[in-house]
């Protein structure tokens, strides 16, 4: 247990009080009030935070609203009750085994905040940095790998037919396709048979078998429905095919934009 005297005088008693014991490990002070003419003197216990860079930034990221629970957590160092941590400074290096208030007393020195890494560790795993820029960082690569599943993504284009397609429409929908697959998209081809229409099943079968040797390389069936009323195909980009039929599409500019439903 750490201890100091020293003495401070409260102004509305305009009495002389000593310190006499502080104890970092549960944050308290000890002061004791002495009066000299009545020979009584009182003891007050008075809790408080500390945890050098990182109690100060706490507690401002609170007034702004900007931290969550976890940031809290991280940066409670008053949470850790053991006297001891297992310290990594700023640079990646692993300090080793220090005293908690010296870890603490080192993120003061550098100005920077005193993180807990692992708090069920024994000792805890404490790190020097300076989490807002850390937490910048985070956002940022996290951003930027939501843009990259977002170009990964797929959208599903739906293109719709009669079982008694006529050759013109046919040819509109096989072009959208080709487009939507060359896109790098999904293409849904749907056949509906309403009421008596179910009579010609086989004739809408062949209809999506077709389309689909007329689709070729650049499409590949993920999953079809053959046996509903709504009987649909669902095409997926061939990568290989679509890399190839990508320079064709570029030098043809003056290419005529097809409806994304039809």
């Amino acid at each position: 247990m750490a201890s100091v005297t020293t003495k401070c005088v409260i102004k509305p008693l305009k009495k002389t009080i000593s310190i006499i014991s502080f104890q970092p490990k549960f944050s308290t002070f000890s002061l004791q009030y002495s009066n000299s003419k009545s020979n009584t003197s009182i003891n007050v216990g008075i809790s408080c935070r500390y945890g050098g860079g990182s109690s100060s930034r706490l507690q401002d990221s609170k007034q702004n609203n900007n931290s969550d629970a976890a940031d809290d957590q991280a940066l409670d160092v008053s949470s850790i009750r053991s006297n001891t941590v297992r310290l990594i400074d700023d640079q990646q290096n692993m300090v080793g085994i220090v005293s908690k208030i010296s870890a603490i007393q080192m993120a003061e020195d550098a100005e920077l905040d005193l993180v807990i890494l692992s708090p069920d560790a024994d000792p805890p795993v404490v790190k020097l940095m300076d989490y807002n820029k850390y937490r910048y960082e985070q956002q940022k690569k996290k951003k930027e790998q939501q843009k990259k599943n977002a170009a990964l993504r797929m959208d599903q284009k739906e293109l719709k037919m009669g079982y008694n397609i006529d050759v013109h429409d046919y040819s509109v929908r096989l072009r959208a396709a080709k487009k939507f697959l060359i896109d790098g998209d999904k293409v849904k081809v749907i056949v509906n048979l309403k009421g008596r229409e179910n009579e010609f099943r086989k004739k809408a079968i062949e209809l999506l078998n077709r389309f689909r040797n007329d689709i070729g390389e650049l499409g590949i069936v993920e999953s079809n429905n053959l046996r509903d009323k709504n009987m649909f195909m669902v095409l997926i980009p061939n990568k290989l095919a679509v890399q190839k039929e990508s320079p064709k599409k570029k030098e043809k500019s003056t290419r005529k934009e097809v409806p994304a439903s039809i």
